[in-house]
């Protein structure tokens, strides 16, 4: 099965082209953006299949990153995602950010558990813990640093993502960030079982943005 993968979650706005049955990337792009997917993604999604040599109509599966990330980003992803396999009749399955991140640590440090942390802001940690072959030991959640280091240190686990340095202490060293391979989606789109139900935003906590107050106009 043609695998097509996609990431507006974050930073980077990606796209990547997968062979499920040979196990091999046709294909990947990545562009680190910061904001304005929606005018891009069509056309790194473009520049993908074509690198791979494939056709958008040959694409059985797409694999999109639902979140915790950007909200903008991830509504742009999964829309995208969900409209073009209605209009294939492919499969669609969401993949977390936080998986992702976790299968691209344990790929290099294998051998120990993993707790992801991201840097939510606000004092917050959008935290994942992984078994060693990066099943899933609880559900996504938010969480104080105080809170994450103490799940850290009742699994025996490594610590990973861009809360590391909040969970622990000031002094250690900061992480790379939140990014990771898009290559990484696929594999992960690949294992995934399709269900009923299409991918839908995963928000550990409400918008940053409010809503503006104070200049409605009164009724007569």
């Amino acid at each position: 099965m043609i695998i097509l993968a996609i990431d507006t979650a974050g930073v980077d706005c990606s796209a990547a082209v997968f062979d499920s049955d040979t196990g091999q990337v046709l294909a990947a792009i990545t562009d680190m953006i910061g904001k304005g997917h929606a005018e891009r993604l069509m056309a790194v999604i473009d520049e993908a299949l074509s690198q791979a040599g494939r056709e958008l109509s040959e694409v059985g599966r797409i694999a999109v990153v639902i979140g915790p990330g950007s909200f903008t980003g991830i509504r742009v992803g999964v829309a995208t995602a969900r409209g073009l396999a209605l209009a294939l009749g492919a499969e669609c399955v969401g993949v977390t950010t936080l998986e992702a991140l976790a299968l691209g640590y344990l790929e290099g440090n294998p051998g120990r558990p993993v707790v992801v942390a991201m840097d939510a802001k606000r004092g917050e940690l959008y935290v994942q813990a992984f078994a060693e072959d990066g099943s899933p030991l609880g559900d996504p959640a938010a969480m104080s640093p105080q809170e994450t280091a103490a799940l850290v240190a009742s699994l025996s686990a490594d610590l990973s993502g861009s809360g590391r340095s909040l969970a622990l202490d000031a002094s250690t060293e900061a992480s790379s960030g939140d990014r990771f391979d898009i290559a990484t989606v696929a594999r992960l789109g690949a294992a995934k079982v399709a269900g009923a139900s299409k991918p839908k935003p995963l928000y550990l906590r409400g918008p940053d943005a409010k809503p503006q107050t104070g200049y409605a106009l009164a009724r007569a």
